[in-house]
C-alpha cells in the first residue's frame, strides 16, 4: 500500500507545486490522477519516485518512508518503480532495444552500463517485454524511427525491465490520438490486472478516466480537491468537475476540457 501524507513540494522560486496532499493507493488500484496543467500532477508523480524531493510530509511504501531514502537504499526502492513519460524519454539515436535494455541499470554494475554491456539474460527479458508490447519487429530500429505510439510503447517495455510493483505514468497518451491513447491504456490496464502492479497515470480526460480508473483524485493548486472511485467519476456533477477544473471549464461530449481549449 501507497500512503500519502500532507505530501508538500515547494521549488526554489517559491513555488507552491503541493501543499498537504494526503490519499492513499490500496495495492493493485489503477489510480488516475486529474487536474489542469500546473496542478500539481507531474510533481506528485516525480516526488513519489523521488526523481525530485518533497519539502515536507512522507510517501509510505509498504511502511517504509520514500522521502527518507538515500544512497543504495533509494536506488533498491526505485527498482520497483517503473516510470513512463509524456515525451517518452528515449535516447533517440539508440536502438529500441537498447532503450528497453537501460530499464535493467538499477541492477547492473555503473561500468557495466557505460559499456552498454548487458548479459544474454537481459536481452532475452527486453525482447520478451517487446514481444508482449506487440513490437519485436521494431527492436534493431532507432528509437526515433518509431511513431509516437510505438515509442510509448517502448516505455512501456522499459518500466517492465525493472519487474516493478507499481508504475507511474505522467500524462503518457497526451501527445497521442485517441485510437493509440487507448491502445498504451489498454496495455498499462492488463499489466494492472494481470499482474497486479499498481497504476498511478495522470490524464485530462474525463471519457479514458471513465474507462480505465479504478479510483480518482483531483487535483487543483497543488492540493487534493476530489477523491472518488470510477462509479462516482461517472456521476461526476458539473459543480464536482468545476471544483478540479476551475468556474472556466467546459464540457465538451465526455471529455475534461480545461479552459475551454478544445
Amino acid at each position: 500500500m501507497l500512503e500519502i501524507r500532507n505530501l508538500t513540494k515547494i521549488y526554489d522560486d517559491g513555488t507552491v507545486a503541493l501543499r498537504n496532499v494526503s490519499f492513499t493507493v490500496p495495492d493493485g488500484e489503477f489510480l488516475i490522477v486529474i487536474g489542469l496543467s500546473g496542478s500539481g500532477k507531474s510533481t506528485l508523480l516525480r516526488c513519489i519516485n523521488r526523481l525530485i524531493d518533497p519539502t515536507e510530509g512522507e510517501i509510505l511504501w509498504d511502511g517504509e518512508d520514500l522521502a527518507l531514502l538515500k544512497g543504495a537504499e533509494l536506488r533498491k526502492a526505485r527498482r520497483r518503480i517503473g516510470m513512463i513519460f509524456q515525451l517518452f524519454n528515449l535516447v533517440n539515436r539508440s536502438s529500441v532495444l537498447t532503450n528497453v535494455i537501460a530499464g535493467r541499470l538499477g541492477y547492473t554494475t555503473s561500468w557495466h552500463s557505460l559499456m552498454n554491456r548487458f548479459s544474454v539474460e537481459d536481452t532475452e527479458k527486453a525482447m520478451f517485454a517487446l514481444e508482449r508490447l506487440g513490437i519485436t519487429d521494431q527492436a534493431y530500429k532507432r528509437a526515433d524511427e518509431l511513431s509516437g505510439g510505438q515509442q510509448q510503447r517502448v516505455g512501456i517495455a522499459r518500466a517492465l525491465m525493472q519487474e516493478p510493483d507499481m508504475i507511474l505514468a505522467d500524462e503518457p497518451v497526451a501527445s497521442l490520438d485517441p485510437v493509440l491513447a487507448h491502445s498504451i491504456l489498454e496495455h498499462l490496464e492488463k499489466l494492472n490486472q494481470e499482474e497486479k502492479i499498481t497504476i498511478i497515470c495522470s490524464l485530462h480526460y474525463l471519457d479514458l478516466v471513465q474507462r480505465y480508473s479504478t479510483s480518482v483524485i483531483g487535483l487543483r493548486d497543488g492540493e487534493v480537491v476530489y477523491q472518488g472511485s470510477r462509479a462516482e467519476i461517472q456521476a461526476m456533477t458539473d459543480e464536482e468537475f468545476k471544483e478540479i477544473y476551475g468556474e472556466e471549464a467546459i464540457r465538451v461530449g465526455q471529455d475534461l476540457i480545461p479552459g475551454g481549449e478544445q
